[in-house]
């Protein structure tokens, strides 16, 4: 838990530190949806809930490839019995969007590598392991300003010991910026 706070607490100061040179495409945003677990975690768990903030970083010159730093917390509940199983991580991923910024609806795919807590309520102490994710989203232009609608989902698998944890989010937010 403590390695999870110290990479969160070191890729904040990169995002300060670099913010100036950012501001020219810098899209920030949060989000919230539906957690699916699938595989072992999908045996053991009900569907739950997952929310997150994120930035996108739009790399000058290449209009539709991008940068992306992600936060997230979610919960499930046992199935059956009591108790729960929650996931706090972050994700540093690529972006490439198939359409213009300047289109109504954006399409774009991701792919990246983070790092994630995973804790179960009926076992004492949590893990913290490496994971891997990829998906796509849409993001809907909303009147004349620069908030975006997006709609996405990203297929999500942390290493564990002797298997590996994975699942579906499935989520709706806002995103502000250029």
């Amino acid at each position: 838990m403590k390695r999870l706070g110290l990479v969160m607490f070191a890729v904040a100061l990169c995002v300060v530190a670099a913010r100036p040179a950012m501001a020219q495409g810098l899209r920030y945003g949060v989000s919230a949806g539906l957690l699916m677990p699938m595989g072992n975690y999908g045996d053991a768990d009900k569907m739950g809930w997952v929310a997150g903030a994120g930035a996108t970083y739009w790399l000058p010159g290449t209009g539709n490839l991008g940068v992306r730093g992600d936060f997230s917390y979610s919960t499930t509940s046992h199935d059956p019995g009591p108790g729960n199983s929650k996931i706090m991580g972050g994700m540093a991923s690529f972006v490439y969007a198939l359409n213009p910024s300047s289109a109504p609806a954006r399409i774009m795919l991701t792919a990246g590598v983070g790092y994630f807590n995973l804790k179960d309520s009926e076992v004492t102490g949590s893990v913290s392991k490496l994971g891997f994710g990829g998906g796509a989203a849409v993001a809907f232009k909303m009147g004349t300003s620069s908030t975006r609608l997006v709609v996405g989902s990203r297929f999500t698998s942390v290493s564990t010991t002797g298997g590996s944890t994975t699942f579906l989010p499935i989520t709706v937010g806002l995103t502000f910026g250029k």
